[in-house]
């Protein structure tokens, strides 16, 4: 059976699967289209959370990007891995117990405003439009190279699957969706990485690989890595390269941009009590993890067999013919996403770090999709793989769809426009603004502004800037109030907004071809650390104005009160 027939039978089982699922878990009443109905097993709510939260950002730019960034660009493990723990301690449990459905809702009620809650909205769509353009984009890589179409085909046939189980299914059927699109990332990411561990140090476990010593030279992975590149004229692998205060700006942008993403945070709506929410944040800890050990294995070993593809012999070596280039570089190099060209006219494939001399161009995405071609791997593999982005894609789409739909029906046309709307209209609006959000994201999709991982990086920085900020000392604090949380809210979101188009130059050019940065104007802080600075701003201005304004109402201090309170839980009521 050939490669193009067993990726169809694999990807459409998949796809047959998530079909089957949101017509079994068709939500009938908004409680379930919004919060699942607030009946999922805290067990399932971890594995549905840990697919929501390992996007294509995670199963197929992260690996890439540190791939080729090295120590430098660890910052994603460590901002991720630990804002989750922010949320999962911080935030999920106290926003649970408040028992509404959404995250502009919350931000409504607790600071008595309508503004308020408008605010949060405009946050929340700009954030998750944001991330789910990453998401469309990681979509048209996945079906590009192993469906064989296009990147916008792709993204047309990503949008239609989403569709077709968002719009259906509303939270309970994206839930159950999402547990069977973990079961299937997880599988797909770490067979090759075992199969591609024990080819290059002999041992299975791909997180302990990375500190063993490579087969053939019988040194350290790592040690022989870092040689490799820096021969090739690359910059060292292990060593910090970028300034320590874009790294830990960056790291920070990451964590409390985490702990204030709505689409994760809605997930803990979706269990029976509080404790479920705390237990459900656990598991769903553990079921990350498998994935975020593996990567930095994925990376370097993705670096070796790329640099031992090119220079067979070593890179002491003349690199291979482009005559004989392996079939994987063909495969890819149709898809625009891995590209060389003879600029020397000696037929051979130069790749070094001089950019005026390399002849390879290989965009981020491809390397842990192309890593068990490269490996040469079975063809069941690889088409496990096209699956396993396809679901970290899809998933996490669908999570942030859901987030889009709930806040536009939910709390501006039920809470602020239409307060009088039937259970039956919210739903219906609830489905067609999903429809709209997703023809909005496949539009956005086509022309992303950077790789996955950077283009989420930015939403990042959004939430960490904006509702990180506002649900922090809307839990912990009695003293800022409405004025102060609108205030700080509208300082953080436009100072990053502004922050971020300026430092891409996108004021200055109506249609870039290059998305590469312009030089960092505030101490050298790059866009995609900047929302850790947005955040302070946040607090500040709230502080401050809060401190000049009046105090907040009695019965808001109570309610603050009551939701820091280790007990009691309630069902998610919407009202």
């Amino acid at each position: 059976m050939d490669q193009f027939t067993l990726n169809l039978i694999v990807v459409g089982a998949t796809f047959a699967l998530y079909f089957g699922i949101a017509i079994w878990a068709r939500a009938g009443s908004t409680a379930e289209f919004y919060a699942a109905g607030g009946g999922v097993h805290p067990v399932a709510n971890g594995m549905a959370t840990g697919a929501d939260w390992m996007s294509a950002a995670s199963f197929i730019s992260m690996a890439g990007i540190i791939a080729f960034g090295g120590y430098d660009t660890s910052a994603y493990l460590m901002g991720w891995t630990g804002g989750y723990v922010l949320l999962a301690m911080l935030l999920a449990p106290y926003l649970r117990k408040f028992g509404k459905f959404t995250v502009p809702e919350f931000i409504g009620d607790r600071f008595y405003s309508g503004t308020a809650r408008v605010i949060g909205v405009i946050c929340l769509l700009i954030i998750s439009i944001t991330y789910v353009i990453g998401q469309m984009s990681g979509v048209g890589v996945a079906f590009s190279r192993f469906l064989e179409v296009s990147n916008a085909t792709g993204l047309y046939i990503g949008a239609a699957v989403v569709f077709a189980y968002a719009v259906l299914g509303g939270m309970k059927g994206i839930t159950y969706t999402q547990v069977a699109q973990y079961i299937v990332l997880i599988i797909a990411y770490t067979i090759p990485a075992i199969f591609i561990s024990l080819n290059l140090t002999g041992n299975p476990i791909p997180a302990l690989g990375l500190f063993s010593n490579e087969v053939n030279s019988g040194a350290p992975l790592l040690q022989t890595l870092d040689q490799i590149v820096t021969d090739l004229g690359f910059k060292s692998y292990t060593q910090q390269h970028d300034t320590t205060l874009n790294m830990f700006l960056f790291t920070m942008s990451l964590m409390i941009g985490t702990a204030g993403l709505p689409h994760v945070i809605v997930r803990f709506f979706t269990v029976p009590k509080v404790a479920d929410a705390r237990s459900s944040a656990g598991w769903a800890l553990v079921f990350i993890a498998l994935l975020y050990l593996t990567a930095p294995a994925v990376a370097a070993m993705a670096r070796m067999n790329l640099i031992s593809t090119i220079y067979p012999g070593g890179v002491k070596e003349a690199p291979i013919a482009m005559a004989e280039a392996p079939q994987w570089m063909d495969n890819w190099s149709k898809t625009g996403l891995l590209k060389f060209e003879d600029k020397n006219g000696d037929g051979l494939i130069q790749y070094v770090a001089d950019k005026e001399a390399n002849e390879l161009t290989v965009n981020n995405d491809i390397m842990v999709l192309a890593n068990p071609e490269i490996a040469q791997l079975p063809g069941w593999v690889i088409a496990l793989v096209a699956a396993g982005g396809l679901a970290a894609a899809l998933s996490t789409a669908a999570g942030l769809l859901m987030a889009i739909s709930s806040a536009v029906s939910h709390d501006l046309i039920k809470g602020q426009l239409n307060p009088g709307i039937s259970e039956k209209g919210e739903l219906l609006a609830a489905r067609i603004s999903m429809g709209v959000a997703i023809a909005v994201a496949t539009w956005l999709g086509l022309n992303p502004p950077g790789f996955a991982a950077q283009t989420v990086a930015l939403a990042f920085g959004l939430a960490a800037a904006t509702i990180f900020p506002a649900l922090m000392m809307g839990i912990f604090t009695k003293r800022i109030n409405s004025k102060g949380a609108i205030a700080g809210m509208l300082v953080g979101l436009v100072f990053t907004v502004v922050y971020i188009f300026l430092h891409k130059g996108w004021f200055f050019v109506a249609s870039t071809a290059s998305f590469s940065d312009t030089a960092p104007m505030l101490f050298g802080i790059k866009s995609t650390a900047i929302g850790a600075i947005g955040a302070l701003l946040n607090f500040v201005t709230a502080y401050l104005v809060s401190n000049a304004t009046e105090d907040t109402p009695a019965e808001v201090q109570e309610l603050v009160e009551s939701i820091r309170l280790p007990k009691g839980a309630g069902a998610a009521t919407g009202h």
